[in-house]
C-alpha cells in the first residue's frame, strides 16, 4: 500500500475542491465483509491526473461522470483519475473487509452474550478501509452517511441518525469535515440519553456493560455538561455540531478519538470493577480532552500531519486545565496527576534517539507513515507542558484571546503552526514567535540546578541551566519548623537564564525546590543541603504537587545514574506510607515496580526490591484499615499482588474472595492475583479455565490469555508464542494480553530462546498485519526484561540490518534505548 506524501497532498489540494460525500454502507452481508458505496462530488480547478484511495476486499465499479473506469487500474490503494477542468462525480462500489485490529471498520462479538458490534476508526489512512476518499486532512467536505444494519441494531454517526424502513439508518449531513473524522458505530447499544444546552447528548456501550454504565451515567454526563459549559466560557465560537454522543467501544486502540459529534472511547472506561479516584479523574480528563478537539482539531484542523501537536498538545493541556476548573468539587488538582503520572511520558520520549520537536519541521514528516510515529509523549505530555509554560509566561487572558482569534479566522478550515503563532501574537505584546522557536522547534529536556550561596541573613540563588530554553519557574523556599517539619518561607518567580542571582533575606533554607507548581518542562536537581532534606524529609513537604515534582526529580536522577535505585527505594520505604495524595503513590509505585525492580536492579538484587515494595504496600494496607481511603487501599493491594514473591497470602485472598479487612475481590483483582500466581508457578490451566467460567466476558478472555502466557512451562510459552506470531487469529486486545503475560523476569532462563526469535517473528507480523499490530508487538512482545549486553547487541544488529516497517522500527529504537539506559543504571550502581 502506498503512503501519501506531503508533496502529493499539496498537489492534490491545489487541484481539487471536494464538496460532498454520499456514503452507503451495508452491514448485513456477512461476518467477514460489508458493502460500501461512495459518491463524491468535487471540482477540478484545472485538467490533470490524480487519484482516489481505497483498500477494498474487492473493487466492483468505479464510475467517473457516468463513464466506467477500469477497476484493474487500482494500484495498491490508489485508483488513478484523469480529470478535465470543472465539476465531477465519482461513484465507487466495493466489498470491504472487517478488521480485528482496531483499524477501519472493527467487528467484535461479545463473548458474554454473543452480540456483535462494529465501529469505525478512520485515523490517518484507515478511511480507505471503509469507503473511497480523497484522504487528506485539508480536503474537507460535507458527509452524508447511510447505513443498512441488522434488525435490533442502533446506528450512531457524526450527526443525528434516524431509522427508516428495512434497517436503513441515515445521518444528518455534517459540517465540513476531514475524512479521518467520519464515524459509524453500529450494534445493539445500551444508551443513556439526555439534553443539554438545547442539544441531544448520549452515552453508549455494549449491552453486557449496561449495569456498569448506568452506575456511572450521572457522573459521566455531569462531567460532560460541566466541561461543555466551561468551554463555552473560554471560547467565543459555540459548539459547532448538532449533537454530542460518546460511545464506549470494545478493542479500541487509542484512549479515545475526537470524531465530531460522536466521540469513541475504549470501553475500559466503563468500570466493571473497583477503581480509584485518580482513574475516575483520568476518565474525566479524557472526556475533556476529546471535547476540546471539537474546536481545536475538528472546527479548525491541521493542514498536514507535521502539526499534529496543534491537536494533541492543546487538547491535553485543555483536558487537565478544564477538569481542574469545571470539576473541582469532584476531583483534586488534576495537575498533581499530570506531574506524577503523565509528564514522565514526555521526559522519557524526549531523551531517546527518536525524539523530535513538539512542532517538527515539515520535511521531517514527508508522508503519513512518518506522521503516525509522532503520536507520543512529546506531542501529548511535552506539548501540554510547553503550553502550560506559555500560559504562565503570557497570561491566560491573552492566551485565550489568541485562541479565539484562531478559531474565528479558520473555522471549518485548516491551519498551520504559523497561523497559530500569528494568532497568539495578535493578542499579546510578548514575542510569541521567538518563544515558539525556542520551545517548539527544539528537542531534549533542559536541566535546572540551584546554586545557593551566602551566610548569615543574606543568601543568593542562581539557577544553572543545562539546555537552551527560557524558563519562568516558581521556586519553593522551605525552612524546618520546631517539630522537624517543612514550612514554606516564600515562593519567588525566577526567569532562567537570569540576569543576576536572586538576592533573598533570611538564613540559608533547608530546601529549595525549582519549578514548584510544575509550570515548566525541565528536569530539576537539588543543592547538597536540599538533597539531604529531600531524602530524609520528603513526606514533610506540605503540598502534594511539590512532592510530585520532587519525586519526579528523584526518578530522573535514578534514570540518569545519579541516584542509586536502592536509595530511591529507601526513600519510598521511609516516606510513601505517609503519603496522602493517591496520584503520587501510584506514580512512585508504578515506576518502582515496572522500571526499577524489573529492569534497573540486578537479578540478584531484585528479590530485595520486590520485598521493599511489598513492605510499602503492607504498610499502606495497615494504614487504611479504617476504610477512610479506599482508593489508597486498592492501590496498595494491587501493588502487593504485583510484587509478591511467594504465593501463600495472595492465594488465600483468592480462595476467600476477599482481602482481610477489604476489599472483596472483584474480577479485576481476581485476574490480577491469578496472573501473579501463574508467574510464580502456583496455579495451572484448570484454575484458569475455572476463573474464565466464572468471568466469560471479553475482559475475562484477556485475563485468561495473560495468565496462560505467564505459566512457567515450555508448553505454555510455545503455545502463547505461536498464538501471537504464527497465526493471525488473535485480535489486537488478545494479542496484547498474551504478550503482557509472556515476558517475566522470574522466568529468564525459560524465556532465553525467545529473545532471538522476537526479531524475525515481529518483522513478519508487522509486514502481515499492519501498523497497529506492529506497534503492539514492539511495545508488549519485546523482550524488555532481558537486560544484558548480548540482548542489546542482538537488537542493535537487527535494527541495523533488517528492513522494518516504520511503526516497528520506531518501537525498536525506543525499546533498545530503554535497554541501554537500564544497563547504564546497573553499571553506575556497580561502580558506586
Amino acid at each position: 500500500m502506498s503512503v501519501l506524501t506531503r508533496d502529493e497532498a499539496q498537489t492534490r489540494a491545489q487541484l481539487l475542491d471536494v464538496h460532498r460525500y454520499t456514503v452507503d454502507l451495508d452491514l448485513t452481508t456477512g461476518d467477514e465483509t460489508f458493502e460500501s458505496t461512495s459518491l463524491i462530488r468535487f471540482t477540478a480547478r484545472a485538467a490533470g491526473d490524480t487519484f482516489v484511495e481505497l483498500k477494498p476486499d474487492a473493487l466492483h465499479t468505479a464510475v467517473l461522470d457516468g463513464e466506467a473506469l477500469d477497476t484493474a487500474a487500482l494500484d495498491g490503494n490508489r485508483l488513478p483519475l484523469t480529470l478535465t477542468e470543472g465539476e465531477h462525480t465519482l461513484t465507487v462500489t466495493a466489498t470491504m473487509r472487517y478488521s480485528r485490529t482496531g483499524e477501519g471498520m472493527h467487528r467484535f462479538t461479545d463473548p458474554t452474550d454473543g452480540e456483535t458490534y462494529v465501529y469505525t476508526q478512520l485515523f490517518m489512512e484507515d478511511v480507505q478501509r471503509v469507503f473511497a476518499a480523497f484522504d487528506q486532512p485539508d480536503l474537507k467536505a460535507v458527509f452524508e452517511i447511510a447505513v443498512t444494519a441488522p434488525e435490533g441494531w442502533t446506528v450512531l454517526s457524526n450527526g443525528v441518525t434516524e431509522r427508516g424502513a428495512d434497517g436503513r439508518w441515515t445521518a444528518a449531513p455534517t459540517q465540513l469535515l476531514s475524512t479521518y473524522f467520519v464515524c459509524v458505530a453500529a450494534g445493539p447499544w445500551h444508551s443513556v440519553r439526555t439534553e443539554h444546552a438545547g442539544l441531544p447528548f448520549g452515552i453508549h456501550c455494549r449491552r453486557s456493560l449496561a449495569p456498569h454504565l448506568d452506575a456511572d451515567a450521572d457522573e459521566i454526563l455531569d462531567i460532560t455538561k460541566a466541561c461543555f459549559d466551561r468551554y463555552h466560557q473560554k471560547f467565543d465560537e459555540p459548539y459547532p455540531f448538532d449533537s454530542y454522543d460518546q460511545a464506549f467501544v470494545p478493542e479500541f486502540n487509542p484512549g479515545a478519538m475526537e470524531n465530531p459529534g460522536l466521540v469513541t472511547f475504549r470501553d475500559e472506561f466503563v468500570f466493571r470493577s473497583a477503581v480509584t479516584d485518580t482513574e475516575r479523574m483520568t476518565r474525566a480528563m479524557v472526556i475533556a480532552h476529546e471535547m476540546a478537539h471539537m474546536w481545536f482539531g475538528d472546527l479548525v484542523t491541521l493542514r498536514w500531519w507535521d502539526d499534529i501537536w496543534l491537536n494533541e498538545s492543546f487538547a491535553e493541556y485543555m483536558g487537565f486545565q478544564t477538569v481542574n476548573e469545571a470539576c473541582s468539587d469532584r476531583f483534586a488538582d488534576t495537575w498533581i496527576d499530570f506531574a506524577a503520572t503523565r509528564k514522565a511520558w514526555g521526559y522519557e520520549a524526549d531523551q531517546r534517539p527518536s525524539t523530535h520537536p513538539v512542532a517538527p519541521d515539515p520535511d521531517a514528516v514527508p508522508d503519513t507513515a512518518s506522521a503516525l510515529l509522532n503520536f507520543d509523549g512529546i506531542s501529548y505530555a511535552k506539548g501540554a507542558s510547553a503550553l502550560r509554560q506559555l500560559v504562565a509566561w503570557m497570561g491566560e487572558e491573552d492566551f485565550l484571546a489568541g485562541i479565539n482569534i484562531h478559531f474565528k479566522r479558520h473555522r471549518f478550515g485548516n491551519a498551520t503552526l504559523a497561523d497559530f503563532i500569528d494568532n497568539l501574537a495578535a493578542a499579546t505584546d510578548r514575542d510569541v514567535h521567538g518563544w515558539a522557536e525556542q520551545w517548539l522547534r527544539t528537542t531534549g529536556v533542559d536541566t535546572l540546578t540551584p546554586r545557593v550561596e551566602g551566610a548569615g541573613n543574606q543568601w543568593r540563588l542562581t539557577v544553572e541551566r543545562d539546555g537552551s530554553r527560557p524558563h519562568r519557574v516558581s521556586v519553593g523556599v522551605y525552612d524546618r519548623d520546631a517539630a522537624g517539619g517543612l514550612v514554606l518561607r516564600e515562593r519567588p518567580w525566577v526567569d532562567v537564564p537570569q540576569e543576576a542571582p536572586l538576592a533573598l533575606t533570611g538564613p540559608r533554607p533547608a530546601l529549595v525546590v525549582l519549578n514548584e507548581g510544575d509550570f515548566s518542562y525541565a528536569k530539576i536537581r537539588f543543592d547538597e543541603v536540599s538533597e539531604e532534606t529531600v531524602l530524609r524529609g520528603l513526606s514533610r513537604i506540605p503540598e502534594a504537587l511539590t512532592r510530585a515534582v520532587v519525586w519526579n526529580a528523584l526518578r530522573d536522577m535514578v534514570r540518569d545514574g545519579e541516584l542509586e535505585p536502592a536509595a530511591y527505594l529507601e526513600t519510598a520505604v521511609a516516606h510513601l506510607p505517609e503519603e496522602t495524595e493517591l496520584a503520587v503513590v501510584q506514580g512512585v509505585l508504578g515506576f518502582a515496580r515496572s522500571q526499577l525492580a524489573d529492569r534497573y536492579v540486578s537479578a540478584a538484587d531484585r528479590p530485595a526490591a520486590l520485598a521493599a515494595l511489598c513492605g510499602i504496600a503492607r504498610d499502606l494496607i495497615r494504614r487504611t484499615e479504617d476504610g477512610d481511603a479506599p482508593g489508597l487501599r486498592l492501590t496498595a493491594v494491587r501493588s502487593y499482588i504485583d510484587s509478591a514473591t511467594t504465593p501463600d497470602k495472595i492465594a488465600s485472598w483468592l480462595d476467600e474472595g476477599t482481602v482481610h479487612g477489604g476489599p472483596e475481590l472483584d474480577p479485576e483483582l481476581r485476574w490480577r492475583i491469578l496472573a501473579r500466581l501463574a508467574v510464580l508457578g502456583a496455579t495451572d490451566e484448570t484454575a484458569i479455565a475455572a476463573e474464565l467460567d466464572r468471568d466469560p466476558s471479553a475482559t475475562g478472555q484477556e485475563g485468561a490469555a495473560r495468565c496462560r502466557a505467564a505459566l512457567p512451562t515450555e508448553e505454555a510459552k510455545a503455545t502463547a508464542w505461536a498464538a501471537m506470531f504464527d497465526s493471525d487469529e488473535l485480535s489486537n486486545y488478545l494479542f496484547t494480553a498474551t504478550a503482557q503475560g509472556f515476558w517475566k523476569p522470574e522466568q529468564a532462563e525459560l524465556l532465553h530462546p525467545y529473545v532471538a526469535r522476537f526479531y524475525p517473528d515481529a518483522l513478519a507480523l508487522a509486514e502481515r498485519r499492519g501498523a497497529a499490530m506492529a506497534e503492539a508487538a514492539g511495545r508488549w512482545a519485546f523482550p524488555a526484561d532481558a537486560v544484558d549486553p548480548d540482548s542489546l547487541a542482538l537488537g542493535d544488529r537487527h535494527l541495523a540490518e533488517d528492513e522494518t516497517t516504520p511503526a516497528l522500527h520506531r518501537k525498536l529504537v525506543d525499546q533498545l534505548d530503554d535497554l541501554r539506559r537500564a544497563l547504564a543504571v546497573r553499571a553506575a550502581t556497580a561502580k558506586s
